[in-house]
């Protein structure tokens, strides 16, 4: 029986490169024990939980609301949930690398400007990966509302129907906040490397670097960039459709093809 995926979101975190031209993308490794793409390179994200759709929530977003969000998703397994896909890769972020992106009342950006704001922050973050806050508590507490307006969306990937691990995933492209520090959080995820696209698809092909092939084809899209800017520019116009790729076993090995014909071999395992 083939298992249905469950709603997840992804961001794709930019920065200005800063020794040269150009930009450098966050990329995180997965515990070698997971259950899911296990010691390959991914974005910061996860699976939506019910508390990033609630009802409230919205009044915790900024420049985005939940008609706005529907509008942008096609094919969304419950219109209740568009906007709580934005949040969810909020909190997935903040949860795995420690940046928030989030503003504060006066509009300014959160930036982490004292020892002692990092080390609350930090507190806030352990507490929400153990599950005794929730992000909106959080929020509440430190008079801040979601910077939904910073998440762009860039694409739409479905796992094969050939896994037992399914996920339906929207990827969203937003530049990291500045002044705070990403640490990945040493229990699902070992390392953490900031690294332009063109290193990540090299790492790749020398065998550095396992990546997925929703990872591997977004690196090679964003190589066609030359800045950041232009990453954020290029979703404006967008036509959005779900990528669902398609495994098959052929001579032993096991085969993932594009919807466009193309296949790929030998690439890690996604369960």
């Amino acid at each position: 029986m083939t298992a249905m995926p469950k709603d997840a979101a992804t961001v794709i975190l930019l920065r200005d490169h800063p020794d040269s031209e150009g930009f450098e993308i966050l990329m995180v490794l997965r515990h070698p024990k997971s259950v899911f793409v296990p010691n390959s390179f991914v974005f910061p994200g996860g699976v939506l939980e019910e508390n990033d759709y609630a009802p409230d929530m919205e009044r915790l977003c900024i420049g985005l609301t939940r008609q706005t969000a529907e509008a942008q998703l096609e094919n969304l397994s419950s219109p209740e949930i568009a906007l709580g896909t934005w949040v969810c890769g909020i909190r997935e972020t903040f949860e795995e690398v420690g940046l928030l992106l989030a503003h504060r009342d006066d509009g300014r950006l959160l930036v982490f400007d004292s020892d002692e704001t990092a080390a609350r922050f930090h507190t806030h973050r352990r507490l929400l990966f153990e599950g005794k806050r929730s992000l909106d508590d959080i929020l509440r507490e430190e008079e801040l509302r979601l910077a939904t307006d910073r998440l762009h969306y860039f694409s739409h990937w479905i796992t094969p129907e050939f896994l037992p691990l399914r996920y339906d995933v929207r990827f969203f492209v937003a530049m990291a906040p500045e002044e705070q520090e990403a640490r990945h959080d040493g229990v699902e995820l070992t390392g953490h490397v900031w690294i332009t696209p063109q290193e990540a698809l090299e790492r790749f092909r020398n065998g550095k670097c396992n990546m997925v092939l929703p990872t591997l084809i977004t690196m090679e899209e964003l190589s066609g960039y030359e800045t950041a800017h232009e990453v954020i520019e290029s979703t404006r116009q967008k036509n959005i459709q779900g990528i669902l790729t398609r495994m098959v076993e052929e001579d032993g090995e096991i085969v993932e093809y594009m919807p466009d014909g193309r296949g790929f071999k030998n690439l890690p395992p996604s369960s």
